[in-house]
């Protein structure tokens, strides 16, 4: 695969990273390049235009009032809609994965306007934050392992027909309705309340995000000790009775 190249934008750093999101675009750059890919990662500022030509998007967490702005601000840009439109693949972490929905609610209590690119409306929950470890059964037709992750958030986030819930807990809150469900997806985007970073704790999704992009079925393997290790640390911790 040494002649295949991927375009990998990490979306405003200086507004949607943190509990170490940034760390999925270093999971999705090292895994590609593993596999002999040659990798073009390209960090957007909220003052900079969006690129709409690279092959994967990824949005983190961010607190109230820059998760208002960067909705704003790429709302008027336009440019990730436009990617997705090219066929590009998007996965987002938190108040990435609120911006991504039909609306949410911000910093100032009041709706405002997402991207539309997923079908899920974001309201601020009433009951205790989300925190903590979370483990979840990936949707099935995925074809992926059980999920991993670390929640904190206040929202609650329904999906709507056109999107399907990313995942099925078995611990934790997910999109915090009660309802079982965590995160949404459709065909090319993607979004989650899971930190952690998630993708380091979960390499098998990131490999996934490149097939997309790369329109293919499989990959090389790769040498996954570190990550499983990770993996098993992390779910033997939340499995730890309080």
């Amino acid at each position: 695969m040494s002649d295949t190249s991927l375009r990998v934008v990490w979306v405003y750093p200086d507004l949607l990273s943190t509990y170490g999101d940034q760390g999925n675009a270093l999971v999705v750059e090292r895994r590609a390049q593993q596999r002999g890919l040659a990798v073009q990662r390209t960090d957007i500022r909220s003052d900079q235009q969006v690129p709409t030509s690279a092959d994967i998007y990824l949005i983190g967490g961010g607190e109230d009032r820059p998760q208002r702005l960067a909705a704003e601000r790429l709302l008027r840009d336009g440019g990730l809609r436009r990617a997705v439109d090219n066929g590009a693949i998007i996965f987002s972490v938190c108040a990435g994965y609120q911006i991504l929905g039909r609306e949410f609610v911000n910093d100032l209590g009041e709706t405002q306007q997402g991207l539309g690119l997923l079908d899920v409306v974001s309201t601020r929950g009433e009951a205790e934050r989300c925190v903590g470890d979370v483990l979840a059964d990936i949707d099935p037709d995925l074809g992926l392992p059980e999920l991993t992750g670390f929640e904190n958030h206040q929202g609650v986030t329904r999906v709507g027909p056109g999107a399907r819930p990313l995942a099925r807990v078995r611990l934790g809150k997910g999109n915090g309705t009660g309802d079982g469900t965590e995160g949404a997806w459709n065909d090319t985007v993607f979004g989650t309340y899971m930190h952690g970073p998630v993708l380091a704790r979960n390499p098998q999704i990131a490999d996934h995000l490149i097939k997309l992009a790369l329109d293919v079925n499989a990959l090389p393997p790769v040498n996954d000790q570190w990550y499983e290790a990770l993996r098993r640390e992390r779910i033997a911790a939340a499995l730890q009775p309080a």
